[in-house]
């Protein structure tokens, strides 16, 4: 391609209108060889990376940028060096930015679209030295970029070779005319911001620079440049065409396409030989075609090679799957099946490279998802690097894949402006970049089945540019469907969308708009704001795939925490916006993810990975029922492994193979309780685990995918005080109580238990207190909950005594401390203490019931004990910390672990690390000796902590938190949820509030252990 007569200029950079100078055209992403030995390596010589170590030079701005930098003799002696891909911020250049609708220069310069920054608009030169591979000499070189943010000028050895925007996809160039065999310059100009920043304003953190590979493509004089491969099948699905459309170079009479397609195992399926009078005609009929799914994902391998004279010129290699995916009567059908996205959104981020997520991150997340019952995922808000769609493909998962286009600060704004600032919105300025974006999106991915829905961007608001662009995708893909959510935002005509697309609405809002609009299937492609602390009340949604059948799943937000790994006072620790003196920032709200951003998955995706289980269990006094709500796999490929528990401990277990249909249900006759002789002092639970019966590409052999628990027998036992005599010593402001291994002190004039010694060592570092509050999570600051909860705060930190009522026998103490708490109207609590002469310890706290309050965060007591006491065991759900709207995923049984690795590292530091309907507990130091709590008649919440719920409230970073010197018990009657609709104004939900106005009692059990 000649660019002699083309030269640069930076008016392009904020002229809408020009988004690519001399880019080649986009084609499909293949695999592709010389020859057969090379694809049988699978590995071409026509590929050159040129990754690894660039030079650079970043400048702050145009004035600094050095402007020759592209020409042969300048002097780059002064440039550093950076890692090529890379964000140019994470290697020490500028820093990073957080923001989520506004834009990065707000409050710095007053800027209007197309306008760009000039104070401060980062660019970056980069060179790159290279030699040219023997396989490339003499043949037709492209340069391919990846991904560039976001906007660049590229030359190759002084010469200008083009100019392209659109951070997400690739750009290729032709560079043949100007390569050398040795000794080529390659220079790229990068800048931060363009035009085209405005149409990328996603939630995300901001970065720059070259961030995917960039290659050197190599081409035969005959070739492939790009191709279509358009499977179809009949309605009944026994009948499947494969139709492929060519775009060749240089095709004659003397050449021939071979097109070969092979199953899953290498058998030939199809093979034929098409002359240039058949090229554009080519379609192969497959009978009875094995279908893809995310179920079963089965591939066909499809092989395109180019002959001349006999002797192979190119192969073209990809893999295929045939699918049918159509709206019927209002619904979504895959395969002639109603079908339920069981999603989430996966923004591309790796907390040490930013944008530039290696192999092992996307083979890490496809895995999870799997091994989590996710069967869809959005790519918010961009395309994905290439191999994401592979392993889609590859490992099942469907994808509504997303146009690099969000306008958000655009038109989200607080002042007047907000009209003229909406774009693209009508303006025909902006129509050109948003229909490259959209076709630079289709032509990449076309192939891939794993693609069901196109999404034409994210919260761009609405205008005609928007239209044009679903009718752009309708007119080049019928496979396929298109969703753009901001239509129904905007109040558009609805017809639009082939989808009713909302975010964040409450379920029972889905099942009121369904109602009212029940002609087309309905997603929220954004639900469940899982920031922090979250996740709360998902099973309400999920319950509505059986209510309403247009209902047909959602997106969870979102897949992974965006943070960033820094170091502070020489630790190394995870950063979020606001951190990087970033401002304008927002903070902590990059903190969505069911995931950390260091990868490790927190305690809010085993909720996920049960509600969203396809396989459900019900267990009964019969036995259990299997309900396979799989469209299109039976349960040949799991065990059934039912077990009983005595009191937490597996006593008897047996496998059952069961082979339960798709969609069907299989009921298992067990008469648990003549299995084992039932103890009638002991709780027995039963339960279920569904495992996979053999290793699969996703996860192990007897990997659990989902389970089930119910109590066959409820036993909580209660302790029988013995009637011994009790040493009592009444002091003027004490009361001591004497045991043969324990002591016993109550203040009067303090107000509380002031110590319990047990075999020589003190328990009790401070007065036990009802407590009404927990520390806020993102959700709870969300609705504002510190504003509007906050006298529960003040009204147990600030109780104060106002009663002391002593009993006693000759076998028993018993003490009631009444307090006022801070509040109005007033109201009292009271904590009670029973003591005996073995030293153990009831403890009663209530709470009387007041009308005209808040909902009350939690109830419960809060004990401090000394630090090296910080080994906990309990008997209650578990391992994962769970709440009352967040405990599906979690198992009641027996599990072990210490107070700082039960503190959840939340991006900011909140409440955590709970666990509901909790029997007993026990805190010991390392040797064994400690204190057991135990609960009467019914269970008790509770959390073992390095950090008092008000010192986790003051730490906005988890390296806030001060050294722990204690460790803090919180034994609780009831703790709210957490919620999870959303992170900016919803509660949690009714059914998971304390009302201020019911009257609660807490009582336990407390007494020293030994280490024997």
């Amino acid at each position: 391609m000649d660019t002699e007569n083309i030269k640069p200029s930076l008016d392009w950079l904020q002229d809408p209108t020009i988004f690519g100078v001399n880019r080649c055209p986009a084609h499909a992403t293949f695999d592709f060889y010389q020859n057969e030995q090379e694809m049988q390596d699978g590995k071409t010589q026509l590929i050159q990376s040129l990754d690894g170590s660039w030079k650079v030079n970043v400048a702050n701005n145009l004035h600094t940028h050095p402007k020759y930098f592209y020409q042969n003799d300048f002097d780059d002696s002064t440039f550093a060096f950076v890692k090529v891909p890379g964000q140019l911020e994470l290697q020490g250049f500028n820093k990073p930015k957080y923001v989520n609708t506004q834009y990065p220069w707000d409050g710095h310069e007053q800027l209007f679209p197309p306008q760009i920054p000039t104070h401060f608009n980062p660019v970056a030169a980069y060179i790159k030295y290279f030699d040219l591979n023997s396989a490339l000499i003499d043949k037709e070189v492209h340069i391919s970029f990846a991904g560039v943010q976001t906007a660049f000028y590229v030359w190759v050895n002084g010469h200008f070779i083009g100019y392209s925007e659109d951070s997400f996809t690739p750009s290729e160039f032709d560079i043949t005319k100007y390569l050398k065999p040795v000794n080529n310059k390659l220079a790229v100009a990068v800048f931060k911001y363009s035009s085209a920043s405005w149409l990328e304003d996603q939630d995300m953190i901001r970065l720059s620079g070259i961030f995917r590979s960039v290659e050197l493509i190599a081409f035969p004089k005959t070739h492939i440049t790009d191709f279509s491969a358009l499977p179809s099948l009949s309605p009944d699905l026994q009948k499947g065409l494969l139709k492929i459309i060519p775009t060749m170079v240089n095709f004659d009479s003397s050449t021939s396409l071979q097109i070969i397609l092979k199953d899953q195992v290498g058998n030939i399926i199809s093979h034929d030989i098409y002359k240039k009078s058949k090229i554009n005609d080519i379609t192969l009929k497959i009978a009875s075609p094995k279908l893809w799914s995310a179920e079963n994902p089965y591939l066909y391998h499809l092989i395109l090679k180019l002959k001349t004279s006999n002797t192979t010129s190119e192969i073209i290699t990809t893999e295929i799957g045939f699918r049918r995916f159509e709206t019927k009567d209002g619904i979504m059908y895959l395969n002639n099946q109603r079908i339920i996205f069981k999603g989430i959104n996966r923004h591309e981020f790796d907390y040490r490279f930013g944008h530039s997520v290696t192999k092992e991150d996307m083979i890490y997340d496809i895995q999870f998802m799997k091994q989590h019952n996710i069967n869809a995922v959005r790519t918010s808000h961009y395309p994905n690097q290439p191999l994401w769609y592979k392993l889609c493909d590859e490992y099942g998962i469907y994808l509504i894949d997303e146009v690099n286009l969000e306008t958000h600060g655009s038109w989200l704004q607080i002042d007047d402006s907000g009209d003229k600032w909406n774009i693209p919105g009508d303006y025909s300025e902006w129509l050109p970049a948003v229909l490259d974006r959209d076709n630079s999106v289709f032509q990449r991915d076309k192939n891939h089945p794993a693609i069901l829905i196109w999404s034409c961007g994210n919260e761009s608001y609405a205008g005609k540019d928007l239209v044009k662009s679903v009718e752009w995708f309708h007119q080049h893909d019928s496979s396929r469907l298109v969703h753009y959510e901001g239509f129904f935002r905007a109040g558009f005509d609805q017809e639009y969308s082939d989808i009713n697309t909302r975010m964040y609405l409450k379920p029972q809002e889905v099942a009121e708009y369904i109602e009212q609009h029940p002609k087309k299937p309905f997603i929220q492609c954004e639900y469940m704001h899982s920031m922090g602390n979250s996740t709360g009340g998902l099973k309400l949604y999920t319950a509505l795939e059986d209510k309403c059948p247009e209902y047909q799943g959602g997106f969870i937000w979102d897949y992974l925490d965006q943070g960033l790994l820094s170091s502070q006072n020489g630790k190394k620790v995870i950063s979020y916006g606001g951190d990087w003196d970033d401002r304008p920032s927002d903070y902590k709200f990059c903190g969505d993810g069911i995931v950390f951003a260091n990868r490790v998955a927190s305690p809010k995706a085993p909720e996920v990975k049960q509600d969203y289980a396809n396989i459900q269990i019900a267990i009964d006094s019969k036995g259990f029922s299997i309900q396979n709500r799989n469209l299109f796999v039976d349960t040949s490929n799991l065990n059934f492994v039912a077990k009983i528990l005595k009191n937490g401990t597996t006593i008897w277990t047996k496998n059952f193979n069961i082979i339960v249909a798709p969609q069907t249900e299989s009921e298992q006759e067990l008469a648990w309780t003549k299995q084992i002789k039932l103890d009638q002092e002991s709780e027995y639970t039963a339960e279920v685990s569904v495992q996979l019966k053999e290793k699969c590409l996703w996860a192990n052999k007897n990997f659990e995918i989902s389970f089930k628990q119910d109590n066959i027998q409820t036993y909580y036992p209660v302790p029988t005080p013995l009637t011994s005599n009790i040493k009592i010593i009444t002091g003027s402001t004490n009361i001591g109580v004497l045991g043969n291994n324990f002591s016993v002190q109550f203040s009067k004039e303090q107000g509380g238990l002031t110590s319990y010694n047990f075999e020589g060592h003190e328990f009790i570092s401070d007065i036990p207190q009802i407590s009404f509050w927990r520390a806020t999570t993102n959700n709870d600051q969300g609705y504002h909950a510190q504003h509007d909860l906050g006298q529960w705060l003040i009204a147990g930190e600030f109780q104060k005594l106002v009663n002391t009522k002593i009993s006693t026998t000759k076998s028993a103490v018993s003490i009631v401390f009444t307090y006022q708490l801070a509040l109005h109207p007033t109201i009292e609590t009271s904590i009670s203490y029973q003591i005996d002469s073995t030293g153990l310890l009831l403890v009663t706290a209530t709470y009387p019931g007041q009308t005209n309050l808040p909902i009350i965060p939690a109830f419960g007591i809060d004990i401090k004990v000394p630090k090296q006491y910080h080994n906990y065991t309990f008997y209650g759900l578990g391992p994962d910390e769970n709440y009352n709207d967040r405990k599906e995923g979690t198992k009641l049984g027996i599990y072990s672990g210490t107070a700082s690795k039960n503190f959840t590292p939340y991006l900011v530091p909140q409440e955590a690390g709970n666990h509901c309907e909790t029997r007993w507990l026990k805190i010991t130091d390392d040797t064994g000796l400690g204190l057991q709590f135990s609960c009467i008649d019914t269970p008790f919440e509770q959390s073992v902590l390095p950090y008092s719920e008000y010192e986790i409230e003051n730490a906005k970073h988890q390296f806030e938190l001060p050294n722990p010197y204690c460790t803090r018990i919180r034994i609780l009657k009831k703790q709210m949820g957490v919620g999870g609709d959303d992170s900016w104004g919803a509660p949690v939900h009714s059914q998971y509030q304390i009302p201020s106005e019911n009257k609660m009692t807490l009582q336990f059990y407390l007494k020293g252990i030994d280490s024997k």
